[in-house]
């Protein structure tokens, strides 16, 4: 009797978003799926930056969350950091992780928003607690 064909692995599944993104937007510096608690889960950035941009990532979108809600905005949808080499932004991927994008400035945010929210839905689909 043989087996049927493996299913991929989490971490498969989550370097498969980070690509489909890079696929979506060429340009983007890097891609990195974290937890809320600032753990880096899966990313494509350089491994010395990894874990202190999760841990700020998640320190972000906590501060951000607060903010919203302190200011009646409603719920928190992204987080953008802007700098002169350009954005940072920062997306909830559900209760469990959080999503982070880098990219130039010349990057076409509309279309992060729009990948960014369907990476959103795959990321708590596999990591959130159902």
């Amino acid at each position: 009797m043989t087996a049927g064909p493996q299913q991929p692995t989490k971490s498969e599944q989550l370097a498969a978003i980070i690509a489909s993104m890079h696929e979506a937007i060429p340009e983007l510096f890097g891609v990195m799926i974290a937890s809320v608690d600032g753990l880096a889960v899966a990313h494509d950035l350089p491994e010395a930056d990894a874990e202190r941009i999760a841990a700020m990532a998640a320190t972000a979108l906590g501060l951000g969350a607060r903010i919203t809600e302190r200011t009646n905005l409603g719920t928190l949808t992204e987080t953008i950091i802007r700098g002169t080499q350009g954005h940072l932004v920062v997306y909830s991927a559900g209760n469990d992780a959080v999503l982070v994008m880098s990219g130039p400035l010349s990057a076409n945010l509309t279309l992060m928003r729009i990948e960014a929210r369907v990476a959103t839905v795959q990321i708590n689909s596999l990591l959130g607690r159902h």
